[in-house]
């Protein structure tokens, strides 16, 4: 039996010195082992290296090794059951071990109720209830793809508690119910390993300057459409997220663990963060638990000798993260942090770092994780049942008892926010009254409901709110995040809630409708719609030629009048090449799947506004968009934001079916720009970007769209002529410590707060918006608005910009009325530049149109 587990376990732990090469073979660890109470392995399971080929910490496993491995234990033991939980786009499974004792798995459902019941309804769980319950932990690894060693030892874990005997291995399997997700990022991890792998000889090197070691862009950290997935644990808006949310929420863990990796040149961290950085909505009792767990981690890594550290660097504020999403769910998260070798053996200060090491650490704070979560059951058993009974006392200084969404202006918009918030099992009811609040009428039928009360309330709470005061300056991620400002939709906060009507069970889009009926003329598409551009696309890709209305108008529709806004779009029935009958099939479709209204107009005479064969009613030609990618010719650490032009690729190619061609940076001085109407640089460094070529497309017809800090390439090769406002921060940090320095200049910094901007709605750019919209503002680069006349199509407002988030006084003055979005004819193409990022981590459902309206209409300008 023991020599079993020399064949799995113990080979890793042998190169990594865990157990010395002189130690007695018949000894399963040194003194210093990191499984105290382990007798031994059950032959019966297979060990790693029996299912994928080698041992690990000495290659790189692969996305569907690591399923298989799982696959085999589960297949074998009565402790461990399989579950699948999703796809990637890419079409990865995503799974996620239930591991416990046999007993347990007897009764898991009734666990599983019992524990979400606390949640539910906790004044009924009392401290004897308490007493004889699994805590149930999840343990989460490597959602960056190339933060690798998480994942293996996510392998070690499920073979040392499915194989392992002993009091320790028998108490953690009967005192927790154990979910191990071993990849939260298989698409990033794939791309990852691929790499490494395909990049290493027999022998490897520590030569930080091998390819092994320079992964090329976008890297392995994202997923596939280049997402950091560690921030999207709120937005939720892609299937890994969604996934996991569910089974989250099935199962109401009571702890939860991400691993991940930095720098080389670190040590090892674990939580708790820096302490004046934690959420003000996060119970002080979390952190005295964190602490407490800490200490456990702590002696682990003691008995090797690894060094660590607390208490800096990382925060618990951005609830988006996989450490600190559960600490408004009710659940302690803990975020770990091992300093990478990414290749196999890699150079650093301290001497050569292994791959095998990493894994070590990694699996010794997931052994201590266990052991800490056996001891104090309790304790968190009975913290996450406070957590939800003492809801009202900890919103008691919370004035507002209800949020109210309009769905009637904005319906995709509202009912892709009540999905979001659907995930997280957030309750919502339709209105049982009309309501007047925020100068807005909200009227049962066409509004819902997100009231304080109910057991999700500290999330809405902490999901739904502005804020403006926070007790530091400094944030590791961005400092806001207020969903219904995010989504776009008409809302107010009120501190009465109105009577509920019927719980809302399906926030799905509703369907659109034909008005009027087949017309045998025109119909005509809204703009303002979250999927008109989607819709409008959907008439391109059948050949179909719509126009675009300038103007407003009103038209008669099954009888009566109509009115539609600047931005509508007429498609003429009688199209030439393309058959009526395909016509009207292309309208159902649009109006079934793309849930927009479609008014079928009889007469091309209007009785306000412009006909519609209007001489200003230009014929649309179909976007052809390439996305500039990838690096140019200098370092591989410049070039292209793969966050930004994910963004932009994820939005085009997954929601709104635009076909879309990334063209890497270095490629596009040979590229045949001829091909694309329209150019995106969204975001990042573009020096390596050929002047002449691209300028000359731009004035032959091009539209070029600049995103956050993309805006100075045009700037600085004056296609656009702006007006930057500087803020001189070393003169406002001069007096300051040596110290303080870092927190002096991060003060003045802007990592994420949302403005609010003016709209020009004449503009095509913002047609279907009103007048003002929240952005998204990262950053600190300000503009003067364009002296050109028409070009300034939103300024940022004059006298309070900032609607929510941190920014410093100085910033907040710079930003009063400055550019926001800017449209510039240059020769016979058009540069349209967006300060703040429209399109920001896929869930600013609101400004997205914008950047859409950019890519449609800028031919119209």
């Amino acid at each position: 039996m023991l020599a079993r587990f020399r064949t799995s376990v113990l080979a890793a732990l042998l190169c990594v010195g865990l157990v010395a090469p002189g130690v007695a073979q018949d000894l399963p660890l040194s003194i210093d082992t990191p499984v105290p109470g382990t007798e031994g392995y059950d032959d019966a399971i297979p060990t790693p290296t029996e299912v994928i080929g080698h041992e690990i910490g000495t290659r790189h496993t692969r996305p569907a090794q690591v399923v298989r491995y799982f696959e085999a234990v589960a297949e074998v033991s009565d402790r461990v059951d399989l579950r699948e939980h999703g796809r990637t786009y890419e079409g990865r499974r995503l799974i996620h071990a239930v591991v416990t004792s046999t007993g347990n798995h007897d009764n898991l459902e009734q666990i599983r109720r019992a524990n979400r019941q606390a949640t539910l309804t906790p004044g009924n769980v009392s401290d004897a209830d308490l007493q004889d319950r699994p805590a149930v932990v999840l343990m989460g690894y490597s959602i960056h793809g190339d933060e690798a060693s998480g994942t293996e030892a996510a392998m070690l874990l499920l073979y040392h508690l499915a194989a392992g005997s002993g009091p320790e291995v028998r108490a953690t399997l009967q005192n927790t119910v154990t979910l191990i997700d071993p990849m939260f990022n298989p698409d990033g991890r794939d791309r990852f390993v691929d790499w490494v792998n395909g990049n290493r000889g027999g022998t490897p090197t520590a030569d930080p300057q091998d390819r092994e070691h320079n992964q090329p862009w976008p890297s392995g950290r994202t997923n596939h459409y280049w997402f950091d997935l560690n921030r999207d644990w709120l937005p939720a808006q892609h299937p890994s997220s969604q996934g996991r949310l569910e089974y989250f929420h099935r199962w109401k863990p009571q702890f939860l663990t991400d691993f991940h990796e930095m720098g080389k040149e670190a040590t090892y961290f674990f939580q708790p963060g820096v302490p004046s950085r934690t959420n003000p909505n996060t119970p002080a009792r979390n952190q005295e638990l964190t602490a407490e767990m800490a200490t456990f981690h702590a002696d682990y890594l003691e008995q090797v000798g690894s060094l660590f550290y607390t208490r800096e660097t990382f925060d618990d504020f951005y609830y988006g993260k996989g450490s600190t999403y559960p600490d408004v769910n009710g659940t302690v998260g803990i975020l770990f942090e091992q300093a990478s070798s990414r290749a196999l053996k890699h150079e650093t200060e301290k001497g050569v770092m292994t791959y095998a090491f990493t894994v070590r650490n990694q699996f010794l704070t997931s052994l201590s994780t266990l052991e800490g979560v056996v001891e104090m059951r309790t304790d968190l058993l009975t913290y996450q049942r406070d957590f939800f009974a003492n809801r009202d006392e900890a919103l008691q200084d919370t004035e507002t008892e209800a949020y109210l969404v309009d769905r009637a202006a904005t319906p995709s918009r509202a009912h892709a926010l009540a999905q979001t918030l659907a995930r997280h099992d957030v309750r919502m009811f339709d209105l049982g009254e009309q309501v007047r609040a925020n100068g807005h009428t909200f009227r049962p039928g066409e509004a819902y409901m997100v009231p304080l009360d109910q057991p999700q309330a500290r999330f809405v709470k902490a999901a739904m709110e502005r804020t403006s005061s926070y007790p530091d300056s400094i944030f590791y991620d961005v400092s806001t995040w207020s969903l219904p400002l995010a989504f776009g939709v008409d809302h107010a906060a009120v501190t009465d809630a109105p009577d509920r009507g019927s719980q809302l069970q399906d926030p799905s889009y509703r369907r659109g409708e034909v008005v009027g009926g087949r017309s045998d003329y025109t119909y005509v598409l809204p703009w303002g719609h979250y999927f008109s551009p989607r819709a409008l696309q959907r008439l391109h890709n059948n050949d179909i030629r719509p126009r675009l209305m300038t103007d407003p108008f009103t038209a008669r529709v099954d009888g009566a009048a109509q009115e539609f806004g600047r931005g509508a779009i007429v498609i003429q029935v009688q199209q030439r090449g393309v058959p009526a009958d395909t016509v009207h099939q292309v309208v159902q479709r649009i109006a079934a799947q793309d849930f927009v209204d479609v008014y079928a107009v009889d007469r091309g005479l209007t009785p306000q506004g412009p006909d519609l064969g209007s001489r200003n009613s230009p014929l649309l030609n179909p976007p052809k968009v390439a996305i500039i990618t990838g690096t140019g010719g200098g370092s591989r650490y410049s070039g292209t934001s793969p966050y930004n032009a994910g963004e932009v690729w994820h939005l085009l190619s997954e929601r709104m079916n635009v076909p879309v061609s990334l063209v890497d940076l270095s490629d596009v001085q040979y590229a045949d720009l001829d091909r694309y109407n329209t150019m995106v640089l969204a975001g990042g460094s573009f020096e390596d970007l050929p002047e002449e070529k691209v300028t000359e497309w731009v004035e032959n017809g091009g539209t070029l769209i600049g995103i956050e800090d993309a805006v100075e390439w045009p700037i600085e090769h004056e296609l656009v002529d702006l007006e930057e406002r500087s803020l001189d921060v070393d003169s406002l940090v001069k007096n300051q410590p040596y110290a303080n320095l870092p927190n002096a200049y991060g003060a003045q910094g802007i990592g994420g707060s949302i403005f609010e901007t003016h709209l020009d709605t004449t503009h095509p750019v913002a047609y279907g918006y009103d007048e003002t919209v929240p952005v998204f503002r990262v950053g600190t680069g300000f503009y003067a608005p364009s002296d050109e006349p028409g070009a300034s199509v939103g300024t940022y407002d004059a006298e309070t910009p900032r609607l929510s988030g941190y920014v410093s006084e100085e910033q907040a003055e710079k930003a009063q009325g400055a550019a926001s979005i800017e449209a510039h004819e240059v020769g016979g193409g058009q540069v349209v530049l967006f300060m703040d990022n429209p399109n920001f981590r896929a869930f600013w459902y609101g400004t997205n149109g914008l950047f859409l309206n950019a890519v449609h209409f800028a031919q119209a300008l």
